[in-house]
């Protein structure tokens, strides 16, 4: 049965007022009118996290993925050989990283991968983005804008905020705005798989008190991407590690809550994931016509 967090119990009013406060400056001075165009919503959306899991996944369901549902890939995705023939619908990136580093050679093959798709893709990019991006719509690629910005407070402040699409969770990762974005689109399934975030049984504290951690992906890992990774977690102490995790595990039941009282269903699709925001429910129930 799917756990919900209501907006009485998340937090003591005092809380929630201040942050209702703060995410108001926020909307008023930090988001702009999203205009990506809405779906008639009788189509499911697949949203194809990276992880492990997801090689299975592609395996027993690429059929399905490549053709018989709209799909939406993220972050590195693009560079795995598996990308041109799974053709998604949508594509979104989050991490600030793709934007600020246009030296970092994974990076300028991503950005030259999402390019040249030879098949219609909408790229999904924070409006953050705008001006470090160098992707702009142009033949088969149409790139559209949304806010990446977190909000939080009374129920009816986050609910405005999430019908405008001009917030969200705090995205402290990218299947948070993916999830909202195809809220946003009007789809009214939507599948997740690839979200294993094991990332718990994967840190570990060294003898000189840096955390470490591995984050697998379905593809195969890239040495200077994972060096990378490892470099940023040693910015970081174990109790700042873990409170992300909180925050987006958190933000999972805030978006489960809010799409039931829009209509939406989220399943999840993943074998194996930690997320328990979502219904499980298998791909094997689809037919592809």
């Amino acid at each position: 049965m799917t756990k919900t967090v209501s907006d009485s119990t998340r937090e003591g009013f005092g809380m929630r007022l201040a942050k209702s406060v703060k995410s108001i400056a926020k909307l008023m001075l930090s988001t702009r009118r999203a205009r990506y165009q809405r779906v008639d919503g009788s189509r499911p959306l697949l949203i194809m996290g990276n992880g492990p899991s997801l090689a299975a996944t592609i395996a027993a369901h690429e059929q399905l993925i490549a053709g018989g549902i709209d799909s939406m890939a993220v972050n590195f995705a693009a560079n795995a050989p598996e990308f041109t023939r799974l053709r998604p619908k949508y594509y979104i990136l989050a991490d600030p990283h793709f934007f600020a580093n246009p030296d970092d050679a994974n990076v300028a093959r991503l950005l030259d991968n999402i390019r040249n798709v030879d098949w219609p893709m909408t790229l999904f990019l924070p409006f953050a983005a705008r001006k470090n991006c160098p992707l702009t719509s142009s033949g088969n690629l149409t790139v559209e804008y949304y806010n990446a910005v977190g909000i939080e407070g009374f129920g009816p402040l986050e609910r405005m905020a999430f019908d405008s699409r001009r917030g969200m969770p705090r995205p402290r990762n990218v299947l948070i705005p993916a999830i909202m974005t195809g809220i946003g689109m009007g789809y009214r399934e939507i599948y997740i798989t690839g979200a294993d975030h094991t990332w718990t049984a994967t840190l570990t504290v060294d003898e000189e008190n840096h955390v470490l951690s591995r984050q697998p992906h379905f593809y195969k890992e890239d040495e200077k991407e994972e060096r990378r990774i490892r470099k940023e977690y040693l910015r970081y102490p174990l109790h700042s590690i873990l409170y992300s995790f909180y925050l987006a595990f958190k933000a999972y039941h805030i978006i489960e809550e809010y799409a039931r009282s829009r209509g939406v269903t989220i399943y999840n699709a993943t074998p194996g994931s930690m997320i328990d925001a979502f219904e499980r429910k298998s791909l094997d129930s689809f037919i592809v016509h």
